[in-house]
Order: structure tokens, then C-alpha cells, then sequence
């Protein structure tokens, strides 16, 4: 921040030194804007405060805006001069820094107190939608509070700002119901869960003596969604036969205000905190909301604090290659007023040299640099800014040639004239669809001009390069003469190729005539009904079953099924090498009933029709009136399960190989899900079921109980199958086979890589026995590491395996529309792929982080005025 001027407040109602000033800016088209540096994905509360402080004149006070990069946060109106107006973000960081901008007024001059970032706990405030909405605070109240002053750092380590419910303004907190008591304790209340609210405020509530508690407020920009938090601790001794059991009346939300609260069951114990959380639900601008006691409860309704936040629409930012090729020529004139211009190039408001699009994101349609002291090379990447149409870097200093600019199809305008440009004048200019106007002049440009920029369809100017000339007539005949021979040579070559095409598919077509008197018996017993897109990923090969392979060369490969190496769903499992050296793996059938007849079948369909990097490949397969053989690709490293389960160093994966794992499945399941038409469903995802080739690639297999889609309906019925532990218990219920089966038991897989543990153990989980509730319960507490494999613990980014954890989570919710798809899936693994590999260091526990939250915050407030500050706070003065 370059720009505004500090200003002393008076007549300041307050102490803290941090509102002595303010800081103004002019009252103009531009914005003003401070970058904070943060960690991508990091979660952060981005607070902004205003304080005018002066009396106002005239009688008008300011009226402005606030962004965050490019999303509009708040419209700022200042109607007391002694009041601060707060406005709080809660964000998860889309890259490594942040902007906030002030801009737009509309009386008097924008301004600002002080500017805050606190970074939360890793699980803290976490969204289903947070890809695509930031949560702005709307209200944060601390019921039951023993004083008007707010609760803040050090009682809260994050530094959030818990209001008391005692403070007096318009529409906040009135209509309270008759009875109303207030109660507080000073034993330690364990808040130790996902949002950690301070222990000050959990020590405090008020009651419902008369059996209701009820409020109203206004909520600023509703109506709206919201993500709306509750928090409730049980700080009163109740009796043996008493209880304090409410619901929520107003507003009426049937999931929820149909479910009993019972404090002290729910968080399992008094001084415990239970934090009830709405993620998506609609609120008015009004409020009004209301708990009740049921009819057998003995106390009234308890209520400690709550939190509402708005989802805020995250705006699309910029073009980010316009972007770049921006800050390019802002390097090219260090020094410049021009280049002091902050935030993003187009919204809320453009930098003075740029036009932007209306187009979302936005791209740059028009650079006006003339005579701005634009010393170097024109950036080649320039080339990328596909929505330019005018480009204006006269009178600078440019040097070098005029880059290549083929791509600009929309590009009407260029004006480089007055430079100091060399070489020739490039041909494709002329060929532009859109150029009507190029101004070259005063330069030192050399060779011939092209022809088609002196055919009067382009306004050309070029005056003041002594070496540049007109084509000569001798050139223009020679060209003919080149052209005419590269045609004759293409066009042979394109005969040549039709031919070779020709002569492969003939052969093709002799060969499949040869092998269709094998395997009668399969044809008849499978239909080729799937087809599979090539762009997914996979190649896809002719249609037709797989490649029937005679018993006697299946017993030379395997010496005669002489080394067993697993058990697979139909039978034991064979290692064995063909004779052009390949190694394979030969599943032998031992179930003759019919059932293991159509897996068999079913197997060997589907998978001579759908091939991918990432799914095991068929090589062919054996059957006649007695056995039945599949022959695999030999897959060196095993099972997935081998590698999580045991536990010599020898098989021990670290994270990031387990991440990409994960994503190697996921890539083959997201193909069989959306790459193929009918889509097919696995039905048996497993560890077990993921095997790894010799580079630890991942490649998931057995597909025996897998099923097609049926075009057009939402669910394929079917007795419900696959494995326990992994078993969706929705299809299980209902009969009713989806993708989101799949999806369930992938989550559990991905919570055995999180864990190393086994799906389902009495030993392990007690009571709960699978790893699903066990896993749910300490996650949903805010409790990763507890979940961890201990080979794991310190030696990954916790924020890494956060990322899993919820998507994890998400997979096993017990309604299949709650649980996401594999594309969403594997965008989320993907994405914690990149916090592993990233530089920043991240602390891998949660009291580690709240220890380093207090000490950023401790730093912050006394260093306020060192001009060299980090960006964890900010205030006027000290910018």
C-alpha cells in the first residue's frame, strides 16, 4: 500500500491504541488495496474495522465499498462517528496472498482502522462449499456474558470477537422471553472439539426458567444461506432425575428442529462442549429463533454462544496469464507511477492502462502504455492474451523483434511505432482476421513487407524504417514455385499412409475371422454393450471378447499351475510367463455354479471392452466344458491391503506414495463411472482389489461382480454384494446399486491409507467395530491425528491429510446424494497431493497450532508499529 494518508481520530470513544488512527484514501475511480501473504488452502479470519471517530461534515459521513480480491465483502456506511463497524471473512486462501480493497465511494473518502488476518486451526469452519464460498461473519454472541466488553484474544487464541449478549444497539438481540436467567461458572469447560469457541464463553449461558429461550436480530445482506453454529455446554448440576431436554422451534427447519437436544448426552458429560452446526440453511434479514423444552424435560432450553455466517460467492478473479503478461510489462518500467496500481487488473475497478472484458473471469481487451518509459523485449507469453483487440506501447523503448502474436484472432489495433524494434516485419500480421490499423513508424525494422499488409484492408503506416522495403516481384515467382512443390510432396504422403491404413485393417479383419471358433459358449453368454471414450484416458481396442488362449500354453506358462500366488474371487491365483516373455497372473475358477459362471462371464466382457491405464488388463482367457482360466497382466507389487497392512519398513508406504495411490484408483473407477456408456459399477472396491505394478502404479481389478447402468435410470436393483466393511449399507438396505456405492467403499479405503488400520475389527474400534464410525466420530471432533498411522505421525503435512479426511468422510455419509462423485473425488485427492509437495512447512499437531496462533497474535499487537511487520495484522499507521 503506496497511497492514503494517516489521519489522528478525535473525539474517539476508545482506549486501544490501535484506533488513535486511521488511515484515508482519495476519493476516486481507483482502488486501494493491501496484499497479506498466506498459505494456499490455510484457513484464515480476515478482519477489517472502521472507527471515523470526527464529527461528520457537513452531516454526511463515508460510504464505500470492501473486496476480497475480486469478491465483494461488505458496502461500508458510516452513520456513528464513535462506533466501530467490524466486518470479518473466514477464508480458506485460494493462493499464497490475498487483497483487500477499498474503492467505490460514494460520500466522502474511503478509510480504514485496522486490518487483520488470523489463521485457524486446521479443522476449524471447514464447508462442503468452500471451493466456491467464503463464510462472512454475520454474528458471533456470547449469551449469558458478565460484562458489555467483548471476548477476544488471549481467551480466544484465533482472535475472534464474541459480542455480549448485554450490549445495547438497534434490532440486536431483543424479544427475549419471559424467564430468561443468566448463569455462569468457573469450573473448566473441555471445548476441545471442531470450532474450539474460548472456555470464557462456554462458562457462561442463559436459561429458559419458564421452559422457552427466544431472540431476535437483524442479520446485515440476508436473506441469504448460511452456515449457522450453536454451542452448548451443561454447566448446572442437575439432579438424578432431572433433565434438560429442547428443541428448535423457530425457525422451523424439519431436520433439525424435529431433533432433541440433550446437552450433557450428546457431548457425553457435563462441562463438555456440544456444538451442533446447520450447513446450508436459509435466514432472513429478521431472525427470529426460539428453543423449547420437550415435554418430559425438568429444565428449560440452555444456550451458551452461537455464530452465524453468510456463504459469500467467491468472484472469478482475472485471467491469470493476463495476469502475468500485466506484472511482465510492469517490470519493464520499475519505478513508474503506473506500476503502483494494486489488487486485480479489472475488478472492482481497472488499472488506468487496461480495458477488461465483461466476460467472466475477465480478460485484458486493451493495454494503453503509450509513452510510459517501457524499456526491453515485448513478452513473448503475450502471444496468450487471446482477448486483446487493441494494443497500445508506442513511444517507449521496446528492443528486439516483434514477438509472435498468430493467436490474437481478436486483436484490431497495434500501435508500436516510436520504438527502438529490429528485424523484419512478421508475415502473419497479415493474415490477423480483425487487424485494422498497424502503426510501425520510427523504428529500426528491416527486410520486405508482407504483401497482404499493402492490400489496403489494414490501415498501414510504417514511415522511418530506412531498410524496410516491398517484396520484389523475383521472390513472389519463387514462392509460387516452393509452394507447388511441398503440395505434390504432401499429397503423396497422404496416399502412402491410406494405404498402410488400408493393408492393417484388412489384416485385422483376417485375424478376428481365425479366432471366432473359439469360445462359442462366452459369446453367447455376454453382449457388447459397452462402449468407452478414448479421451478418458484409456486406449481403446477393437470390439469383441478377449483373446482365447489354449490350456496347453497356459500349462506351459505356469509350469503347470506349479507357483500359486494368491486367492482370488473365483480361485486360487498362478504366476506364469507366456512365450514372447510376458509375465501374467492366471485366476482359475473353482466355483462351477451358475452364479461363478456369469461373474466369470461378466468378467471377461466387460474387460475385453474397457481399458485404461488404471484398470488391471485382460490378456485372454480359457474355458471349456470343466474349467475356467482369466490371464492377467503380472502385477509385481501385490495388493494395496499388503502394503497398509504389514508392518516391515520393507512394505512400508510413505504419504505422498499412498496419495498417489489413491489417485491412481480413483482415475480407474472415475472411467468406469463416466468413461463408459452404460457407466459400470465395481461393486467390490477394496484394498484387496487394488493392485500394483511394478513402478507402485495403481490398478484396480476384479470385476466380477460388477454391474452396467442402465441408460437412463438413476439405480440398477440388485441383491446386494460385495465385501464387509465396505459394503454401502444404503444398497445394502434398499437393494438399489449407484456409482455412489462405489464412492462408499473408496472412502473406506482411503480412511485405511489415512490409518493403516483394517475395515473392520472388534480389536481395533471396540464397540463401534468399523473403521467408518470410529474414523467419523474423532474426525467430526476436529481429531485427525488420533486417526493417523503412527508411521505417519510428524512426517506429513497435517493439512494434507485433512484434505482426505473430509473427502473420506463425505464418501461414507449414509444417504448416497450426500456423498460426492469420483471426479469431485480425485479432485480432492489431487489437491492434497499438492499441500504435500509444497514448501511450506505446516505444524502436525492441533495444540501446536493453537500455540502458534497465540504467538503470531502476541507478536502482532506489540510489534504494531515496526514497519517490517508480517501481514498477521495491519494497521494504517504503520502502511
Amino acid at each position: 500500500m503506496r497511497n492514503g494518508k494517516p489521519v489522528v481520530v478525535v473525539n474517539a470513544d476508545v482506549n486501544s491504541q490501535q484506533y488513535q488512527r486511521r488511515r484515508d484514501f482519495p476519493a476516486d475511480s481507483k482502488k486501494y488495496c493491501y496484499t497479506l501473504n498466506t498459505k494456499e488452502r490455510r484457513r484464515y479470519l480476515v478482519r477489517a474495522t472502521f472507527l471515523y471517530g470526527n464529527p461528520a461534515a457537513e452531516g454526511t459521513y463515508p460510504k464505500f465499498q470492501l473486496y476480497l480480491d475480486t469478491t465483494k465483502w461488505a458496502t461500508i456506511t458510516i452513520s456513528e462517528s464513535s462506533r466501530i463497524y467490524v466486518k470479518e471473512m473466514i477464508i480458506r486462501a485460494p493462493s499464497n496472498s490475498i487483497d483487500v480493497c477499498l474503492c467505490c465511494a460514494t460520500t466522502e473518502s474511503p478509510f480504514i482502522s485496522t486490518l487483520e488476518l488470523r489463521p485457524l486451526n486446521l479443522s476449524m469452519y471447514a464447508t462442503d462449499y468452500e471451493d466456491n464460498f467464503y463464510l462472512k461473519v454475520a454474528a458471533r454472541v456470547d449469551f449469558g456474558a458478565q460484562s458489555n466488553e467483548p471476548i477476544r484474544y488471549p481467551d480466544d487464541p484465533y482472535d475472534r470477537i464474541w459480542d455480549s449478549d448485554l450490549e445495547k444497539r438497534p434490532n440486536f438481540l431483543v424479544d427475549v422471553a419471559a424467564g430468561t436467567e443468566r448463569i455462569n461458572t468457573t469450573k473448566y469447560i473441555n471445548t476441545n472439539t471442531r470450532e474450539y469457541p474460548p472456555v470464557k464463553v462456554m462458562q457462561t449461558a442463559v436459561v429458559g426458567t419458564k421452559g422457552m429461550l427466544s431472540y431476535r436480530l437483524n442479520l446485515d445482506d440476508f436473506p441469504a444461506n448460511a452456515r449457522a453454529f450453536a454451542y452448548f455446554a451443561e454447566i448446572e448440576n442437575l439432579g438424578i432425575n432431572e433433565t434438560r431436554k429442547f428443541k428448535m422451534e423457530h425457525p422451523y427447519v424439519p431436520d433439525y428442529s424435529n431433533a432433541v437436544v440433550n446437552i450433557a448426552e450428546n457431548a457425553n458429560g457435563s462441562y463438555t462442549l456440544y456444538e451442533p452446526s446447520y450447513m446450508n440453511i436459509t435466514l432472513d434479514f429478521i431472525l427470529s429463533f426460539s428453543f423449547v423444552k420437550t415435554r418430559d424435560s425438568t429444565r428449560g432450553p440452555l444456550l451458551s454462544a452461537m455464530e452465524i455466517c453468510r456463504y459469500s460467492q467467491i468472484a472469478a478473479k482475472t485471467n491469470e496469464q493476463d495476469v502475468t503478461i500485466l506484472n511482465a510489462f510492469r517490470s519493464m518500467s520499475l519505478g513508474s507511477d503506473w506500476t503502483d496500481e494494486d489488487g486485480d487488473p479489472c475488478i472492482p475497478a481497472q488499472w488506468e492502462w487496461v480495458t477488461c472484458s465483461t466476460t467472466l473471469p475477465p480478460r485484458i481487451t486493451k493495454i494503453t502504455l503509450s509513452g510510459k518509459n517501457v524499456k526491453g523485449e515485448i513478452p513473448p507469453e503475450l502471444n496468450h492474451m487471446e482477448g486483446l483487440t487493441e494494443l497500445w506501447l508506442d513511444g517507449n523503448s521496446l528492443t528486439g523483434s516483434i514477438p509472435d502474436l498468430s493467436n490474437l484472432v481478436n486483436l484490431r489495433t497495434i500501435h508500436l511505432e516510436d520504438n527502438k524494434l529490429t528485424g523484419p516485419i512478421p508475415s502473419y500480421l497479415g493474415g490477423l482476421p480483425s487487424l485494422i490499423e498497424l502503426d510501425v513508424q520510427n523504428n529500426s525494422l528491416t527486410g520486405e513487407i508482407p504483401p497482404s499488409l499493402l492490400k489496403g484492408k489494414v490501415t498501414f503506416k510504417y514511415e522511418g524504417n530506412p531498410n524496410l522495403r516491398p517484396e520484389s516481384k523475383h521472390n513472389k515467382r519463387h514462392k509460387v514455385i516452393l509452394g507447388v512443390s511441398v503440395g505434390a510432396v504432401v499429397l503423396l504422403f497422404v496416399l502412402i499412409t491410406v494405404s498402410i491404413l488400408f493393408l492393417c485393417h484388412f489384416r485385422t479383419k483376417v485375424s478376428h475371422k481365425k479366432g471366432d471358433t473359439k469360445g462359442e459358449s462366452l459369446r453367447r453368454s455376454t453382449k457388447a454393450s459397452t462402449t468407452c471414450s478414448i479421451a478418458r484416458g484409456g486406449s481403446l481396442m477393437d470390439e469383441g471378447v478377449a483373446y482365447y488362449i489354449p490350456l496347453s500354453e497356459i500349462e506351459e506358462a505356469t509350469e503347470n499351475f506349479s507357483k500359486k500366488i494368491g486367492k482370488g474371487s473365483f480361485g486360487p491365483v498362478y504366476y506364469g510367463r507366456l512365450r514372447d516373455g510376458k509375465e501374467v497372473a492366471v485366476k482359475t475358477m473353482a466355483d462351477s455354479s451358475s452364479h461363478g459362471t456369469k461373474q466369470f462371464a461378466t468378467e471377461v466382457a466387460l474387460l475385453s471392452r474397457i481399458h485404461h491405464r488404471n484398470l488391471v488388463p485382460l490378456i485372454g482367457y480359457f474355458e471349456d466344458d470343466h474349467q475356467r482360466m482369466l490371464v492377467y497382466e503380472y502385477m509385481h507389487n501385490g495388493t494395496l491391503r499388503d502394503h497398509i497392512s504389514e508392518s516391515t519398513s520393507q512394505k512400508h508406504l510413505d504419504w505422498l506414495a499412498r496419495l498417489h495411490i489413491a489417485e491412481d484408483a480413483a482415475k480407474g473407477l472415475e472411467y468406469l463411472h463416466t468413461g463408459c456408456n452404460p457407466s459400470i459399477i465395481h461393486r467390490d472396491v477394496k484394498t484387496s482389489n487394488i493392485l500394483l505394478d511394478i513402478n507402485m502404479r495403481a490398478k484396480v481389478s476384479d470385476f466380477g461382480l460388477s454391474r452396467q447402468a442402465e441408460e437412463d435410470l438413476t439405480h440398477v436393483s440388485s441383491v446386494a454384494r460385495g465385501t464387509v466393511g465396505y459394503l454401502d449399507p444404503e444398497y445394502y438396505a434398499n437393494q438399489q446399486l449407484t456409482e455412489k456405492s462405489d464412492v462408499y467403499s473408496f472412502g473406506v479405503v482411503l480412511l485405511e491409507l489415512i490409518s493403516g488400520r483394517r475395515p473392520v475389527s472388534t480389536e481395533d474400534y471396540g464397540a463401534e467395530w468399523s473403521i467408518v464410525h470410529w474414523a467419523r466420530s474423532l474426525i467430526r471432533k476436529g481429531d485427525v491425528i488420533s486417526i493417523m498411522d503412527p508411521a505417519l505421525v510428524g512426517r506429513v503435512k497435517v493439512e494434507s491429510v485433512w484434505r482426505i479426511a473430509e473427502v473420506a468422510i463425505q464418501c461414507v455419509e449414509r444417504h448416497g446424494s450426500s456423498r460426492p462423485r469420483m471426479h469431485e473425488i480425485l479432485s480432492a485427492i489431487q489437491d492434497a497431493i499438492k499441500i504435500e509437495k509444497g514448501i511450506d512447512k505446516l505444524s502436525s499437531s492441533g495444540s501446536s497450532k493453537a500455540q502458534s496462533s497465540r504467538k503470531t497474535l502476541l507478536t502482532s499487537f506489540l510489534d504494531i508499529e515496526s514497519p517490517d511487520i508480517s501481514n498477521s495484522s495491519l494497521t494504517p499507521s504503520a502502511r
